[in-house]
């Protein structure tokens, strides 16, 4: 069975990254977007990696243009945008596919998964969130609308810590 570490995926500055360098974290994995009504989850997710970091924790968006064309930009814009407005500090990674013919392997991994509370099945919008544990197992699905600071989401985060 795959985990999450058998993937490699590109960094928003274009170089390859083995997501087995985030064994022994847990991982709070987003799709994001620029233009999205949902973009100011960026600040939440923000705060949630400055306040879960010191604890093994790590958030990584992947950008995708997926949903109505939300996320245009190159990877220089989407990475410019994203530390000029919210301040962003935790990993980018380059703009990929989470749907569809061309979807990334990793997110054919993700949305595989039989998850909860959010089920298996292709991403419905921007700033879906995975929260995978210390294995690369995914503990938990959260749908677009569930906040970063929503207590659903961090008590997930906190279960996959132990």
């Amino acid at each position: 069975m795959s985990t999450f570490h058998d993937f490699t995926a590109k960094t928003i500055d274009g170089k390859d990254k083995a997501l087995k360098d985030y064994a022994g974290k847990v991982l709070l994995v987003v799709n994001v977007a620029s233009q999205c009504g949902l973009t100011p989850q960026y600040e939440g997710l923000q705060k949630l990696y400055e306040q879960y970091r010191g604890r093994g924790v790590e958030v990584l968006g992947f950008p995708c243009n997926q949903f109505a064309g939300q996320e245009p930009g190159t990877e220089t814009q989407i990475k410019t945008f994203c530390e000029t407005h919210y301040g962003v500090t935790f990993p980018l990674f380059a703009k990929l596919e989470v749907n569809g013919a061309a979807r990334h392997p990793l997110y054919a991994f993700l949305t595989a998964q039989a998850t909860q509370p959010d089920g298996p099945g292709d991403i419905q919008w921007n700033f879906a969130k995975f929260v995978v544990d210390k294995r690369g197992t995914v503990a938990a699905r959260f749908s677009p609308t569930v906040t970063p600071s929503a207590a659903e989401l961090t008590h997930a985060i906190d279960r996959a810590l132990i």
